[in-house]
């Protein structure tokens, strides 16, 4: 089933599903600011659709661990996603704003299966050898989906309408459902066949995280990070309206991001070896933090120099955090590792959106310079988490020792690259 599932293909759609996912934010957002005028309700709308992967992620990535085809699983989630963002868009501006934020909590309980639902499968796909490049691919991907989504958002939002972006976003979701459907099998059809997960089952991603040290550190940073990239999102519309002239072209900036995060992934991945991913988190959080910085500065010029040493942070840590998971992560947990992560991230941008909405309204420098706070914050983070050898004892007890640092599926091999 391997040889049969090119890596291209898991490549393909990923790309589509992120794309579409990182589209749908920008495009719901200035599909809200259109209906309601205002900042607060635009941020709240991107809140909401993000603040629910907390609790999607840990039961998502259980659910995945279990089952025999999670590429099946996966393909459904993403069904539901992309219904849930046509039925948001159908009641933008008919249902009372209540309902339609709960609506986008719902949507988002799915959120995490766009992210690390797809990451967890990976190992599944190309053999141990190959997984270091293919792991740096992967998160590749994420910036250049980064890099088409706002900018097909705001492209579409300027030509067509900030409706019609979010109907772009629904197709694009729609276009990686053959890739996922087709994801290999695990191996041992009768792990299929276990009882739903428990209780003590969806917390178990938890444990590994908060018990082993390197994943502690790497995923506390990386949320705080999002939490200032949750905050710099939420001011795009008015850095687009007092800034660029439109608040369609706020949405470039996060584009200038990504191709910054993707050209610094690309360099990074030629001198993997001598930096450590532990370095690269914490040091990619204070590049960020400049950048949110610079950002205060009132001109376009400053601007887009402020959105490429942003990006220039966000793809290494993104990489490093991979890098870290597929080394630590327990093999039979970790889709749960995966989505669990990729819950809390999403979570922290979400909050991050919501606090930075009203601040923005009565001071958007003020919003942006607490997003820098935050962000250098993810780097004292970083360090505020002690560094140990070894795993804990109620660790090895669960796993038989967990996997062997190396190869995510326990075999033996040498630490995966800092950019992988």
């Amino acid at each position: 089933m391997r040889r049969r599932y090119a890596l291209r293909s898991y490549l393909a759609g990923a790309v589509a599903a992120r794309a579409g996912d990182e589209m749908s934010g920008p495009a719901l957002m200035l599909a809200g600011f259109a209906v309601a005028g205002s900042t607060v309700e635009a941020s709240s709308l991107l809140a909401g659709i993000t603040v629910s992967a907390a609790v999607g992620g840990p039961v998502l990535g259980a659910f995945l661990d279990r089952a025999a085809r999670p590429g099946r699983l996966l393909a459904g989630a993403l069904v539901m996603y992309a219904t849930g963002l046509g039925v948001l868009l159908g009641g933008l501006g008919r249902w009372p704003f209540a309902v339609t934020i709960a609506v986008a909590v719902v949507t988002g309980l799915l959120g995490p299966a766009l992210s690390g639902g797809w990451t967890a499968q990976l190992p599944r796909v190309v053999p141990g050898d190959r997984l270091p490049r293919a792991n740096a691919l992967d998160a590749m991907t994420f910036s250049a989906a980064s890099l088409a989504g706002p900018a097909l958002a705001g492209v579409v939002a300027e030509a067509l309408g900030a409706p019609s972006a979010v109907v772009v976003s629904v197709v694009l979701i729609t276009l990686a459902l053959p890739a996922a459907w087709m994801l290999p099998a695990r191996p041992g059809r009768a792990r299929g066949t276990r009882a739903a997960p428990s209780i003590s089952d969806l917390a178990a991603g938890i444990r590994i995280i908060t018990g082993r040290p390197s994943l502690a550190r790497a995923t506390l940073a990386s949320v705080l990070s999002c939490v200032a990239q949750g905050m710099l999102t939420a001011c795009v519309p008015l850095l687009g309206a007092r800034v660029l002239g439109g608040v369609g072209r706020g949405a470039m900036l996060l584009s200038c991001a990504a191709v910054s995060a993707l050209a610094a992934n690309a360099v990074l991945t030629r001198f993997a070896r001598s930096v450590a991913p532990e370095t690269i988190i914490w040091a990619s959080a204070l590049v960020q933090a400049a950048g949110l910085a610079l950002a205060t500065a009132d001109s376009p010029v400053t601007l887009i120099v402020a959105a490429l040493v942003v990006g220039a942070g966000e793809g290494p840590q993104l990489a490093a955090v991979f890098a870290i998971r597929h080394r630590e992560a327990p093999g039979d947990l970790r889709g749960q590792i995966f989505t669990t992560g990729a819950s809390l991230k999403i979570t922290g941008f979400a909050v991050g959106a919501a606090v930075a909405g009203p601040v923005a309204t009565r001071s958007l420098p003020a919003a942006l310079a607490l997003a820098a706070s935050v962000a250098v914050l993810a780097a004292v983070g970083f360090f505020a988490v002690p560094s140990a050898t070894g795993h804990s004892s109620e660790d090895r007890a669960l796993h038989g020792g967990g996997s062997t640092p190396g190869h995510p599926d326990g075999s033996p091999g040498s630490r995966p690259h800092s950019s992988c």
